[in-house]
């Protein structure tokens, strides 16, 4: 079976712009959370997000292309231009069809989508560019990365909620190992803007705390919901075999397993058990070729309500049994609100963890929850070949991803 695995990382995020700027913020424990500052958000039930600070899109695409595309897809060109540095990969020194696009999208254009109808309301039909038809769009940040680099080989966007960063994932391995040998996969998102934000607080799970202290806190006992998050990640995933043909120097992992689940319970509630998130852990775990014993640690959906995240902790006891209280559980996102389909960003956060050795904190526990599980408060050295991510998304998706330490053929 041909082994994807990931040759480069692009963050753009509240916790920093590129891998290694994220990494040292998850690592110092920096709460990103703050009250929003694009818009007054006193009106909103929930007023604090993760926000990205510094970044310019003139720092990184073409004037001509940022007047047609919204902030989501500026952040997802730049993290993808920087995975592919990272990578040290040029599409354009390849047959274009070596090279696919497979990217995760939730909120879409929402900030494009908000000025174009405001013009509308304002100045009539004759007020709305050309642009609006295709900013909002879902597979807008897919298409204009292939339309960028030139690239022809199988592109896709993937919807499922939060649970769309890892989905994309399956899907690129899926790509590779139908035969095209390098894919750009992730996904970033912007939501920190008044119509999007309306609609959010309607889902009845994000937090109503002025303070990004007593705000989005992952399994914490006085938890009250989340916060959303701009950013995410964009990876760089190729064919093994082909990546050590080209002399890559860094292979941060592989895509050993993936699955994914569905409650088919109800369009907004969850579940009353965690079977299926659970059974989609069971399904990636066995498809890595694994067992349960062979997981260092887990980075968890961590969803930051009561009930979300006492079945995830129900799922984790299901899985590991007698090791659930022993197996390290983390949830960076803590510390920069939920991406959505920027979750990717857990995967690129676990890829470095497996590189250094360090598992990151919990992002803003102060008191852990009766869940009965070792939640990493402190960053924390852990040498190990494989880790397990979960994500789920709003009306009942359930995905996990399980990344193990790259080894060559014959090494041990």
């Amino acid at each position: 079976m041909t082994r994807t695995v990931v040759t480069g990382i692009g963050v753009v995020s509240p916790s920093g712009i590129g891998a290694e700027e994220h990494w040292r913020s998850h690592l110092a424990g920096e709460l990103q959370v703050r009250r929003i500052e694009g818009f007054d958000p006193s009106s909103y039930a929930t007023t604090l997000a993760g926000q990205v600070r510094g970044f310019a899109a003139q720092d990184h695409l073409d004037g001509r292309l940022t007047i047609q595309t919204d902030r989501w897809t500026w952040m997802s060109l730049a993290a993808a231009q920087l995975a592919l540095d990272d990578a040290k990969y040029d599409p354009a020194a390849h047959d274009p069809y070596a090279t696919s696009v497979v990217l995760a999208a939730g909120y879409g254009g929402s900030e494009f989508g908000q000025r174009e109808v405001q013009a509308m309301c304002g100045g009539g039909p004759a007020a709305v560019t050309a642009y609006q038809s295709i900013a909002w769009f879902y597979a807008a940040s897919a298409g204009q990365t292939s339309i960028l680099h030139g690239t022809k080989g199988p592109a896709s966007v993937l919807v499922s909620d939060g649970a769309g960063g890892l989905d994309c994932l399956g899907g690129a391995r899926r790509v590779v190992r139908r035969g095209t040998p390098a894919v750009l996969t992730g996904g970033t998102e912007a939501p920190v803007v008044p119509y999007a934000l309306a609609c959010l607080v309607t889902n009845g799970r994000m937090t109503t705390s002025a303070d990004p202290l007593t705000g989005y806190r992952p399994f914490d006992v006085d938890a009250d919901g989340y916060v959303p998050g701009e950013g995410g990640a964009v990876l760089m995933l190729e064919n093994a075999d082909t990546a050590l043909a080209r002399g890559v120097q860094q292979i941060y992992g592989e895509i050993a397993g993936y699955a994914a689940t569905h409650d088919a319970h109800h369009h907004e509630n969850p579940a009353a058990d965690c079977r299926q998130l659970a059974r989609a852990m069971r399904l990636a775990i066995a498809d890595a070729g694994l067992t349960p014993d062979d997981i260092g640690f887990v980075v968890a959906d961590g969803a930051g309500t009561p009930a979300l995240d006492a079945l995830e902790a129900q799922a984790i006891h299901e899985v590991f049994g007698e090791r659930s209280s022993r197996v390290p559980v983390t949830a960076p996102q803590g510390f920069t609100g939920r991406m959505c389909a920027g979750s990717t960003i857990n995967v690129a956060t676990a890829l470095l963890a497996l590189r250094d050795g360090i598992v990151p904190a919990v992002g803003n526990l102060h008191r852990p929850g009766p869940y009965q599980l070792d939640l990493v408060r402190q960053p924390r050295e852990l040498r190990t070949d494989a880790v397990l991510i979960n994500a789920r998304g709003y009306g009942g998706f359930n995905s996990s991803i399980v990344l193990r330490r790259f080894h060559e053929e014959g090494e041990s």
